[in-house]
């Protein structure tokens, strides 16, 4: 029997989330019930084979009206919380996108609302259900590259500026006095802090115990566009990682697992491992994914695991915390980025070089030469 479904934001990113409900209504898992949107979509905007699910820009009347049993959510993240508990407290469960909040207090108000509603919540870090991070949690047990010393995580993506004017919230520390907090760590490359934090064994908040931050922005925005943390952790081992929207020559991003005899660099994107190693010629392995809607369908139906509880979000819900708190990004000096002819963007000279570096060493910009570095700020 499939499980019916309601989606809390359906345009943008959202649309990945149709073709994907259309994707498991195929399957027979589950069924689109109602669509929350302020402006309802067309008939040309629903994937077809999805009928004509009920539309309403009020998800608790939507959710009562359908009786759904799970809720997508897929809107600005300053309503995450709210829509969230107005689902918690009808009984419906959640997935939640990325970044599951723009503060910490948000954030707990919306963990700790939906463990006292009884529902469960999967935040939509998808790189994390990709069977590449067991693997590499199996390697790194059984001392494939000696003893774990730290992570780093490299992210060297190109956006236009355009990008910053697809919504009023993009680019934004605050909106209206709200925070929003969307920065390069914080949102488009989100998942390079979260999967590294995972790596590293360092997922819950109180596996954090200082941050470091460096903060810059070439673009024309309130927030960061090439940034890099080092994250403290009470295992010992330092997590790294630098990321930018303004990268020369874009690449997939990538987190690098540092052991004393070797590493690993795993290509989240891709689901793809290299494993280096003394003694041994590189090794290449490529795996499989489990989807995040599919799983907490099947944890409510057949009790496995949910892959992305809330909780196992906490250490990076502190990285977004220190972001939120810190000075604003200071601009890059004009003559450290460039445009692109063409494409509508601004590169940073030589940034892509420095973020491999930054996940090679586990060091900060700063450290690195970089001129254009502000101090770091260290966050407790």
């Amino acid at each position: 029997m499939s499980t019916d479904i309601v989606l809390a934001g359906a345009r943008g990113h959202g649309r990945r989330h149709l073709d994907n409900i259309r994707r498991l209504q195929d399957k027979g898992i589950v069924r689109l019930a109602g669509i929350c949107e302020l402006t309802p979509l067309t008939a040309d905007e629903i994937p077809e084979g999805l009928g004509t699910p009920e539309q309403s820009p009020d998800l608790g009347a939507l959710l009562d009206s359908t009786g759904a049993r799970i809720a997508v959510i897929c809107t600005p993240i300053p309503t995450h919380t709210d829509l969230a508990l107005t689902a918690a407290r009808r009984g419906v469960h959640l997935l939640l996108e990325k970044p599951p909040a723009p503060s910490y207090a948000e954030f707990r108000r919306m963990a700790d609302g939906i463990a006292e509603a009884g529902v469960v919540c999967q935040i939509g870090f998808q790189s994390l259900g990709s069977h590449a991070v067991p693997a590499i949690r199996e390697m790194v047990a059984e001392g494939s590259i000696g003893e774990l010393v730290g992570v780093g995580g490299a992210g060297a993506w190109a956006r236009a500026e355009a990008y910053y004017r697809r919504a009023p919230w993009a680019g934004r520390r605050r909106l209206n006095g709200v925070d929003v907090v969307d920065g390069v760590l914080t949102n488009p490359l989100a998942h390079v802090v979260a999967t590294a934090l995972a790596l590293n064994g360092s997922s819950r908040a109180g596996d954090v115990t200082d941050i470091e931050l460096e903060l810059l922005r070439a673009n024309d925005i309130e927030s960061d566009d090439t940034s890099c943390v080092r994250i403290s952790t009470a295992q010992g081992r330092p997590v790294t990682v630098a990321a930018t929207l303004c990268a020369e020559h874009p690449d997939e991003p990538y987190v690098l697992v540092h052991g004393t005899s070797g590493r690993i660099t795993f290509w989240y994107k891709q689901d793809r491992v290299l494993l280096q190693r003394a003694g041994h010629g590189p090794e290449e392995y490529e795996y499989g994914r489990t989807d995040l809607l599919e799983n907490l369908v099947g944890h409510l139906t057949d009790g496995v695991e949910l892959l992305v509880t809330p909780e196992s979000t906490g250490a990076f819900m502190r990285v977004v915390e220190a972001i939120r708190q810190s000075p604003d990004p200071a601009p890059l000096p004009p003559e450290a980025w460039h445009r692109i002819p063409g494409e509508d963007r601004r590169a940073v000279t030589g940034v892509d070089g420095l973020v491999a570096a930054c996940a090679d060493t586990l060091a900060l910009y700063s450290e690195l030469g970089a001129v254009w570095a502000p101090a770091k700020e260290v966050s407790r």
